[in-house]
C-alpha cells in the first residue's frame, strides 16, 4: 500500500467501523431500554406495520370485552330485580294460602290484605325503577338491543342481540294476566287484572285500584272469588317470572362465552405481538457488549491510524 499524506485510507476504514459499532451500540441500548426490537419502521418495515395492526385489534378487543361485561352487568341487574319481585310474589302466595285456611275473621283477612297491598306496591315500584345506564328494563319501554362483542362493525357474528322479550313489563297488571288453562282436568278461568279493573274509582291511580282488587281477591274479601282459587294464578305468575329469569340466564351464558372468546383472541394476538416486537434482552445484552468492545477498539485504532501520515516525515 502506498504511503500518502492527503488520503489516510486506514483512518477512513477505522472511522467507518467506529460509526457502525456506535450505531450497533445505540441500537442495542434503545432496544434494551424500550424492551422492543422494532422501534421504528426502518428496523423492520413489514413487522412494524403488522405490529401496528395487531395493536389496533387488541384495542378493539379490549373495548369489545368491556361491552360484553357491561351487557352481562345489565342482565345481572335485571335478574336481581326479578329475584326481589319473586320474593314478594312468594310472600303474597303464602299470605293467600293463609287466608284460604278459613279460620280467620274479617279483621284478620283485612290485615292480610293490607300486607299483600304493600307487597304489590313494592313490586310495581321495583318494576318502575329497574334501571341500568338510563334504560328502564321492566316498564316495557325498552326494545331489542345488540351487544357489540366483536371488532367487525355491524356484522352479525360480532353482536349478541337481546330480544325485547327480556325486557317485558314486570308490574302487577302485566304479571297477573293469566289465560284460561286446565289444572287436574278442571278448567281454570282466565284472570286478567287489566280487564277486571278499568276505572280507578276512589283511588289515586288505576294501578292502585288494581293492586287493591288483587289483594282483596287474594285475601278472599271479594264476592265470588276465594283465596284458594287465587293460588293457581299466583303460581302461574311465579312460573312466568321463573321463565324470564331462565331466559336471562341463557343470555348471560352467551355473553360470558363471548367474553371468554375475546380473552382467547386477545391472548393469542398478544403472544404473536410479543414474538414479533419484543426484544430478547439476552441477545441485546450480548450485542451491546460486542458493539462496546468494537467501539473501544476502533477508537484506539483510530488514534494510531491518524498517525500513519506522519511516518512520511521519517523519509525526509
Amino acid at each position: 500500500m502506498a504511503l500518502t499524506i492527503n488520503t489516510n485510507l486506514s483512518s477512513m476504514i477505522v472511522q467507518s467501523n467506529l460509526t457502525k459499532a456506535t450505531s450497533s451500540l445505540n441500537r442495542a441500548i434503545e432496544r434494551m431500554t424500550t424492551g422492543y426490537k422494532i422501534n421504528h419502521a426502518a428496523d423492520n418495515a413489514a413487522g412494524y406495520s403488522i405490529a401496528r395492526n395487531w395493536e389496533a385489534r387488541l384495542g378493539s378487543l379490549d373495548v369489545a370485552a368491556d361491552n360484553a361485561a357491561t351487557g352481562a352487568d345489565m342482565l345481572s341487574t335485571l335478574e336481581d330485580h326479578y329475584q326481589l319481585v319473586s320474593t314478594h310474589i312468594q310472600r303474597v302466595r303464602d299470605l293467600t294460602e293463609q287466608a284460604a285456611n278459613g279460620t280467620y275473621g274479617s279483621q284478620s283477612l283485612k290485615a292480610i290484605k293490607s300486607e299483600i297491598v304493600a307487597r304489590l306496591e313494592e313490586v310495581d315500584r321495583i318494576a318502575a325503577n329497574c334501571e341500568f345506564s338510563g334504560q328502564f328494563m321492566m316498564d316495557g319501554t325498552m326494545s331489542s338491543i345488540a351487544i357489540q362483542v366483536g371488532i367487525d362493525g355491524n356484522s352479525a357474528k360480532s353482536q349478541i342481540t337481546l330480544s325485547d322479550t327480556l325486557f317485558a313489563k314486570g308490574n302487577i297488571s302485566s304479571l297477573f294476566t293469566v289465560s284460561e288453562k286446565t289444572v287436574n282436568g278442571e278448567t281454570v278461568p282466565a284472570y286478567k287484572l287489566q280487564e277486571k279493573v278499568t276505572d280507578k274509582g276512589t283511588f289515586e291511580s288505576l294501578e292502585e285500584a288494581r293492586r287493591d282488587k288483587l289483594a282483596a281477591d287474594c285475601a278472599g274479601l271479594t264476592d265470588g272469588t276465594t283465596a284458594a282459587s287465587m293460588l293457581s294464578y299466583i303460581d302461574d305468575v311465579i312460573n312466568t317470572i321463573s321463565n324470564r329469569v331462565t331466559t336471562l340466564g341463557a343470555a348471560q351464558n352467551r355473553i360470558e362465552s363471548a367474553i371468554e372468546s375475546i380473552g382467547v383472541q386477545s391472548e393469542n394476538i398478544t403472544s404473536s405481538l410479543s414474538t414479533l416486537r419484543d426484544a430478547d434482552v439476552a441477545t441485546e445484552s450480548s450485542n451491546y457488549i460486542k458493539a462496546q468492545i468494537l467501539q473501544q477498539a476502533s477508537a484506539t485504532l483510530l488514534a494510531t491510524a491518524n498517525q500513519t501520515p506522519s511516518i512520511a516525515l521519517n523519509l525526509l
